[in-house]
């Protein structure tokens, strides 16, 4: 196997390296869930190497290399247990949409996964225009010739089964304790439980109340927080997810970099590892960024595997890592204050 750099403790191991250089060393079963981010079939580039899949000249040439890491995720998947995709739709090379999704669910059947799920991630479109720089979010195309523009478009996480039984269930036996987000309630959950109980509280006030006398219930039956919880997870749009709750990337940037690349949240990564992993598991992600998918759910209690190209992610994700053991001890949470930070800027402009 060729790597250029590697790190391997009882929690995870990282490497730094082409995904298919590391990918058929993994034993065929051995892996309970994967989450990752593939290069948007080249909407971004992430760096000049010729391994890196955002450099594909097509799509067509894209797909085809794509296929060969979900031949792999499939071999080293267990049984019954998931991957979760992340993706959007994209813009081919001569600027027309082309739905991504479709083709990563097309690829996985071929290769004995069956689509279970798709989650819709809510995106604020005054971020989206300042990420991608799209001149069709911009508010003076209304003006100018409104059949020119676009919405903004969500992400989606794609829910992949693979075929066959699982030996052993993802269980919560008392249920969901910790919510991973930023609105917990929502309205007419406050009014219903207001109403029901006589009480007068508000949203922040219901939180502590559910999180003070829940937390630690131990029948799922009656667990209140855990039912509101999972109100907020079932949904088929997470419009919840805090934007800004990221791993540290900003040092691992280059200068021929995107501008608009930031890590997927921690929020959607928590609720993915949450639901479909049991403490102890392995968890892989053959795109590793700065740590994201492996930070994640190392906090929670897993194992993790990842795997990394670019050196300086690498390097972000080794720094990052330090951090995931004391997470939850000592209550660290990101917030990239700056992560849109010509917002004001792009405001008279955009939506």
């Amino acid at each position: 196997m060729n790597t250029k750099d590697q790190i391997i403790t009882p929690q995870y191991a990282i490497y730094n390296s082409d995904c298919m250089e590391v990918l058929p060393t993994i034993p065929d079963n051995s892996v309970d869930l994967s989450v990752y981010s593939p290069p948007f079939a080249g909407l971004y580039n992430y760096s000049p190497s010729e391994r890196d899949f955002s450099n594909c000249e097509n799509k067509e040439q894209f797909l085809e290399q794509y296929e060969f890491l979900i031949a792999h995720m499939a071999r080293v998947t267990k049984p019954g247990r998931i991957t979760a995709v992340h993706c959007t739709d994209v813009f081919d090379n001569s600027c027309r949409l082309w739905h991504f999704p479709h083709e990563i669910i097309r690829l996985h059947e071929k290769y004995g996964f069956q689509y279970r799920n798709r989650v819709t991630k809510w995106k604020e479109p005054l971020k989206v225009r300042m990420r991608t720089m799209v001149k069709s979010l911009m508010h003076k195309l209304i003006v100018e010739d409104s059949t020119q523009c676009f919405t903004a478009m969500p992400d989606y996480m794609l829910i992949l089964t693979k075929k066959g039984d699982s030996e052993v269930p993802v269980t919560h036996p008392h249920g969901l304790k910790q919510y991973f987000g930023e609105t917990p309630i929502l309205p007419n959950i406050l009014r219903a439980f207001n109403n029901a109980n006589e009480t007068k509280f508000n949203e922040d006030e219901l939180w502590e109340y559910l999180k003070t006398n829940f937390a630690d219930h131990t029948d799922p039956k009656s667990n209140k927080l855990s039912h509101y919880i999972w109100q907020r997870y079932a949904s088929s749009v997470w419009d919840d997810i805090r934007i800004d709750n990221v791993l540290p990337f900003r040092d691992s940037r280059e200068e021929d970099d995107e501008k608009h690349v930031h890590p997927l949240q921690l929020d959607v990564i928590d609720r993915i590892v949450e639901m479909y992993s049991n403490p102890g598991e392995v968890v892989l992600t053959p795109f590793m960024g700065v740590g994201s998918e492996v930070y994640s759910p190392v906090s929670m209690g897993r194992k993790a595997i990842g795997i990394e190209l670019k050196d300086s992610y690498f390097k972000q994700a080794r720094i990052n890592l330090e951090m995931a053991s004391k997470r939850f001890d000592e209550g660290i949470v990101f917030k990239q204050d700056m992560l849109f930070s010509d917002v004001e800027e792009l405001a008279d402009e955009s939506i």
